[in-house]
């Protein structure tokens, strides 16, 4: 993806995310279900969310905890104390 496109999308989703917040402060459910569709359509657009885009074979783990994953040990290995 071109660098000038990320950058536009980026910006998109992070006005998506404060229409977000400022939908869930003003209690409005129409508004904030028009900024979180907003947000999702930036981050389909990105590569976020929606089909993989990788045909290695790896497994899609999006919207997984760490802690059920193949990454589990390593995770827990690098945590801070």
């Amino acid at each position: 993806m071109p660098m000038e496109k990320r950058d536009n999308l980026v910006r998109e989703l992070m006005a998506a995310q404060r229409a977000v917040k400022a939908a869930l402060k003003s209690g409005k459910p129409e508004e904030l279900a028009l900024a979180r569709k907003a947000v999702d359509v930036a981050k389909v657009a990105l590569g976020e969310r929606g089909p993989v885009w990788w045909t290695d074979g790896a497994p899609d783990l999006n919207r997984h905890k760490v802690s059920g994953s193949v990454y589990a040990e390593w995770w827990a290995a690098n945590q801070k104390s």
